[in-house]
């Protein structure tokens, strides 16, 4: 009853379809903002809402340890449970914890081929099987290439799952014509919702320049205090 209370009071709702998700299956979301803005905040935040709603997800950081990425993730929960004033927040966070998974790699260790083999190591031992994949701190480079995000795109296909990545900008560039950052505008016809966090006076605003139906057409920021999400 908890859960199902915490997605209802959950702003993300508003935002997903009828099943609970923001991406297609298969799909690919992208999370833009300039460092320290709050990538991870939201990566965490559509992680536990993955998990309140029973399914399994996991969170790829590349650079950071997996004690970081913990600590990130309980930082998150609690604030929430203050927020929504909920009782035995502890317990209701370990009944959630078997459904997450962090998986660690070096930036220049990272490759789609390489995160297929650990994929298909943990479904083949039935150790873990993501409904939906977190990659924080992907790289966009003059190395980046097309083939790079289809095949990111195909790994979402054959795990039948969603995977959202962020991607570093910086204050000084230009989006190109169709105001999209230029790290993915090459890209963007391949990624299903694009996400900007644009820093306001008060809050941080989720900007989207890319997405369909009830994403489209939202109204929601992190709080700069908690860094939550908010309507």
């Amino acid at each position: 009853m908890l859960k199902k209370d915490l997605m209802m009071r959950n702003p993300l709702r508003a935002v997903s379809d009828e099943n609970g998700y923001i991406l297609p299956e298969g799909g690919l979301g992208a999370v833009v903002a300039r460092a320290g803005v709050g990538k991870t905040a939201l990566l965490v935040q559509l992680a536990l809402n993955s998990l309140l709603k029973g399914d399994n997800a996991l969170h790829i950081s590349l650079g950071d340890p997996v004690r970081k990425v913990s600590l990130w993730y309980k930082e998150v929960f609690n604030n929430i449970g203050v927020q929504y004033q909920i009782e035995k927040i502890d317990d209701l966070w370990n009944e959630l914890l078997p459904q997450r998974f962090i998986m660690t790699f070096n930036i220049d260790g990272f490759s789609v081929p390489r995160l297929d083999e650990r994929l298909t190591e943990l479904a083949d031992q039935n150790i873990f099987h993501p409904q939906m994949i977190l990659i924080d701190g992907l790289p966009f480079n003059e190395q980046t290439k097309r083939t790079d995000l289809q095949a990111l795109k195909e790994l979402s296909e054959k795990f039948k799952s969603h995977i959202w990545f962020t991607v570093r900008s910086h204050r000084h560039e230009e989006p190109d014509s169709d105001g999209m950052p230029i790290q993915i505008a090459e890209f963007a016809d391949l990624l299903d919702v694009v996400v900007k966090l644009e820093p306001q006076e008060s809050d941080i605003r989720l900007n989207v320049l890319k997405g369909s139906g009830a994403i489209s057409s939202q109204n929601l920021s992190l709080d700069p205090a908690t860094m939550l999400i908010k309507e």
